[in-house]
């Protein structure tokens, strides 16, 4: 179970789209958390390895490498 407080702004946008089309109000944060979920999960990682790569506890691999490696080279 999830509670949140939103603005008061955004809590009438989201009233006013559920009465509109028959929706909950429940039914729109859950998709819009669904659809945000997977960008801001990808966003932390890549923060996390770029702070990694520049505390030199990560390794970089060149794209010619890369293509070498997995036989993809023309």
């Amino acid at each position: 179970m999830l509670a949140i407080r939103l603005p008061q702004d955004i809590e009438n946008r989201l009233e006013a789209l559920a009465q509109r089309t028959g929706r909950t109000k429940t039914f729109y944060a859950r998709e819009a958390i669904v659809e945000h979920l997977d960008d801001l999960e990808d966003l932390y990682l890549a923060e996390s390895r770029l702070q990694a790569l520049r505390r030199g506890e990560e390794q970089t691999v060149s794209l010619d490498d890369m293509m070498k490696r997995y036989d993809l080279a023309d």
